[in-house]
Parts: C-alpha cells; sequence; structure tokens
C-alpha cells in the first residue's frame, strides 16, 4: 500500500511553494525572521522544505532532472532515444559526452541549490530552537545535514568545482567557488555529522518512511568515499557496510521484480527512497506536486497489448548489449528490462526494443484527473541493501581492503543467489559486472567506470544508433553553465571547467 503519512505531512509544512529564481537566496519561513528564535514547528516547516527537493527528481523548472537517467546517459547501458537527436538536445549532447555550456540539463544547478539554500534554513532554525527536546532537536540536525550533503554531492559530481555556502547570502547573492576535493571535505563533514552520535535511527519507523536514517548516511558516505577513491576512508566504509549488515534491518528480497511495484516500496530492502504520489505536478507551475515523470520518459511510444505497462515518450533505450550480460536464468533481466515485440510500439530514435522496466509506466500509477504525464507515483529507490553488499565486495575485491566481518566472496553469493545464479568467484572483474547487471537502470553505472578508471569503454562509433563519442578526462565533470557565470563577477567570478 502507498504510504502517505510522511509525504502528507510534508504538504501540511511547507504548502509546496515555489522556490524561485534567486536559488543561491536563503529565505526565512514566515514563522522565523532569518536569526531569530524557532520553534519545533518553524524548524519542521523547513525541513520539509527540505524533503520537497527529492519530489523533483524528474521535472521542475521546465527541465527534465531525472538522476538515474541523467547519470546513465553517459554510459553504456542506455541510449538517449526520443523523436531524433534534437529532441531534447541537451540530453543527446550529455549521452555523446560533448555536452556544452550553453546545451546542458540546467536544472540539476538549479534544484540542488535550492536544495542546499533549504537546508541551511533547518541548521539556522536549530542553532535558534526555543523548547525543542535535545533528542529531537539533534535528529532534525542529522536530517538537515544528511539531506545537504545528498544534494551537494550531485552538484559535485556532475560539476565538480562548484560555488559553496552555509549562511545567508547579501545582494548580489554570489557564493565562492571551492575546488571539487574542498566541496568533497565540506560533503563529509555533513555525512559525518549525520552518522555520528546514533542521532538517527538505522532504519525509521513505518510512519516516518521516506525519512533519513543511519544506513542512508553510511551508504551516502560510501558513495562520496569511494567516488572520490580516498583510501584513507576505505576501512571505515567497509565497517559502516558491516554495520548495516549486522544490524537485522535490511535484507535481500526474495523475488528482485517485487521492489518495483508499489507493493515494494519501503520494502525489507530499501533503506531509503522517494515518496512520491500521483498528483499536484502541473506544466504550468513546475517547482509543485508530488508525481514523477520518469515513467512516461522512459516507456516506448504508443504501446499497446501489454497487461501491465502503458505507453510513454520513447526515450533512454536500453542497449542490446545490456540485454546480453545476463546470465540464462538471471532475473534480473525481465526485472530491468522489458522487450517489447515490433509492432507493439512506435519505434523512434535509436530503437533498440529494449526499455527499462524498474521506473516503467504501468497501468494504475498515474491516475487522472491532472497532467498525468508528469504525476506517476514510482518511488526512486535511492539506496538499498543490494549495494550495502556490493560495496563491501567492491572495497575487498577491487580495493583490497582486509575483510573485517562478511567476506566478498560472502556478499556476492548472497546477490547471486537471490538472483537464481550459481556461486562464482569473487573476482574484481566478476564483482564489476554483478553490480552492472544489479542496478542497471538505477544510475550508478557511469559513475562505476570513471571511479574504476574504465573510462575508455565509453568512447564508441556506433553508426547505425547515431552514437559517436570519444572519452577525455574533462569528461568527467560537465560544463558550469554559462548562464550562471554571467551571473557572477569580481572575486566571485565562477571559473568554466577545464575542457570547455
Amino acid at each position: 500500500m502507498k504510504k502517505y503519512k510522511f509525504i502528507l505531512l510534508l504538504a501540511a509544512v511547507i504548502g509546496f511553494s515555489s522556490c524561485g529564481d534567486d536559488f543561491l537566496t536563503n529565505h526565512p519561513t514566515e514563522s522565523q525572521e532569518a536569526g531569530g528564535a524557532a520553534t519545533e514547528g518553524a524548524i519542521l516547516s523547513n525541513l520539509g522544505a527540505c524533503y520537497q527537493i527529492l519530489l523533483f527528481d524528474s521535472y521542475a523548472n521546465g527541465n527534465y532532472n531525472s538522476i538515474p537517467l541523467l547519470s546513465d546517459l553517459r554510459s553504456d547501458d542506455i541510449f538517449k532515444g526520443g523523436g531524433d537527436a534534437g529532441d531534447q538536445g541537451q540530453l543527446y549532447r550529455l549521452s555523446q559526452l560533448d555536452a556544452t555550456s550553453t546545451e546542458l540539463p540546467m536544472g540539476l544547478w538549479q534544484i540542488y541549490y535550492s536544495g542546499l539554500s533549504r537546508c541551511n534554513n533547518v541548521i539556522l532554525a536549530c542553532e535558534n530552537a526555543v523548547d525543542v527536546p535535545e533528542a529531537k532537536l539533534n535528529q532534525y540536525k542529522a536530517e538537515a545535514h544528511f539531506l545537504r550533503a545528498y544534494y551537494v554531492h550531485w552538484l559535485w559530481k556532475f560539476w565538480g568545482n562548484i560555488p559553496y555556502f552555509e549562511q545567508d547570502l547579501p545582494a548580489p547573492y554570489m557564493a565562492k567557488q571551492y575546488t571539487a576535493d574542498e566541496i568533497y571535505k565540506e560533503i563529509l563533514e555533513d555525512v559525518d555529522f549525520a552518522i555520528e552520535g546514533d542521532k538517527l535511527p538505522m532504519r525509521t519507523t513505518a510512519v516516518n518512511d521516506g525519512r533519513v536514517n543511519k544506513a542512508a548516511a553510511m551508504m551516502l558516505r560510501a558513495r562520496v568515499v569511494m567516488y572520490q577513491k580516498d583510501q584513507t576512508r576505505y576501512a571505515q566504509v567497509l565497517s559502516d557496510m558491516n554495520e548495516i549488515i549486522s544490524s537485522g534491518k535490511y535484507r535481500l528480497m526474495d523475488d528482485f521484480a517485487s521492489i518495483w511495484v508499489k507493493e515494494g516500496e519501503f520494502c525489507d530492502e530499501s533503506i531509503f527512497e522517494s515518496n512520491q504520489l500521483p498528483e499536484g505536478k502541473t506544466w504550468g507551475a513546475s517547482w509543485q506536486g508530488y508525481g514523477t515523470n520518469l515513467p512516461a520518459f522512459i516507456s516506448p511510444n504508443g504501446l499497446s497489448g501489454s497487461d501491465t505497462f502503458i505507453g510513454g515518450w520513447g526515450f533512454a533505450p536500453v542497449r542490446a548489449a545490456a540485454w546480453n550480460m545476463f546470465e540464462e536464468g538471471d532475473e534480473r533481466r525481465e526485472g530491468s528490462i522489458n522487450h517489447f515485440e515490433d509492432g507493439t510500439y512506435t519505434v523512434r530514435f535509436q530503437n533498440t526494443g529494449y526499455f527499462m522496466a524498474k521506473y516503467a509506466a504501468r497501468k494504475g500509477y498515474n491516475p487522472p484527473p491532472g497532467d498525468i504525464d508528469l504525476n506517476f507515483e514510482n518511488n526512486f529507490r535511492i539506496f538499498r541493501y543490494a549495494e550495502v553488499l556490493l560495496n563491501a565486495a567492491d572495497l575487498m575485491a577491487i580495493q583490497g581492503v582486509a575483510p573485517s566481518g562478511i567476506t566478498a566472496q560472502e556478499c556476492l553469493d548472497q546477490i547471486r543467489f537471490r538472483a537464481g545464479l550459481p556461486s562464482i568467484p569473487a573476482t574484481a572483474a566478476n564483482v564489476k559486472l554483478e553490480r552492472r547487471r544489479e542496478f542497471l537502470g538505477e544510475g550508478l553505472r557511469f559513475w562505476d567506470l570513471v571511479r574504476w578508471g574504465d573510462t575508455s569503454i565509453l568512447s564508441e562509433n556506433l553508426p547505425a544508433y547515431s552514437s559517436n563519442r570519444t572519452w577525455k578526462d574533462y569528461c568527467k565533470y560537465l560544463p558550469i553553465p554559462q548562464s550562471e557565470i554571467e551571473k557572477t563577477d569580481g572575486e566571485f567570478l565562477l571559473k568554466q571547467n577545464t575542457g570547455y
């Protein structure tokens, strides 16, 4: 059953107001002036606004911004698709590794800076709290620090060298630009704060599904540390994975496909996910609502004859190589990819016949009224227990960290046994392939290739699919948006990333 309680609490306290254009501006709420005393209600109002940003991970401010989609477009798992190369041309350029400062997914920049500003509001309010029990205050602080780290870590991954701020900015709202290494340290400070001192439970109770927990903070620390290739922190991250495993709070679901339907939301494998509802987003007011557009975006155009799935726009077709990488009998193949026969849908650009299944458009997931293409209720599974096991296997089998509990072989076996497959040796190559199979369509593949140094895979010349691209080291980061550079000057003038 869909979990409404937490998301409706957010709606009540924040009213889903507009983010506005000045994303570097830290706006106080009506119930608390900047720097003034903050009641628990004022803190919760600000905290609700922070969580709201999670619901913009598909469409906001007139942009298509899905994190798993925009991450995977640069991988070797999917093509751009859609009507033609010019249909959402900025996404095609992203997929071809040749984004420019004027043609790139701008929405991510705007959304996550809004998230940073909103999280600053919570932390400021907590510093001026009045009559708030200490345990609750520590929890609110930890949630805000985690969310700030989560939002900034996406800006860091996509752009690297970015502006950062933790206080109100005076007009004209410009902030210092930090290097990627400096941003890494800021993210870790927030994540460490959220984890230390047991401010958060390892897993939330059902009534709080959708709220941050300690396991989610540990998972974010793992992603950030492993992407940075910070060997000084590897043992700590492996210890985090062992703590999540030994807690007994999570487990692999027996049926892989069951994770991705309504009934699989907030299941025992889910560590942290967004909480979408099929209502509220409109084409005319795209900074509001609860729904997601991703299912319509990635589903085949004009689909007919399916008892389960409905049609969409035909973006992000899955490459045949991704379908073929699965062993015979691997239950994750059909759980991750839909294979539709010719004649059951309208063929579009870069068609392969394969489409992503995890977040596919399903019947009954976007009931009218409203703009139904924007309001599917598919939650985005941000962290799940399978990643805990494969992080641990990665650290031991690929990075060489000494086992301190479960072994890489035991981790890999659990993943494969759930998929209906036999044990294979936990070599570096096998762990890498298992991560690709397990997380197809979840936005992890590109980042894995970068941190492993396997980016030569991304260069290709595929005339039949209009894909001709060459990886260069500077492609790790996107160009800083030109429109944002033009807003700055003097000591705050944004410097463009190398190579652009």
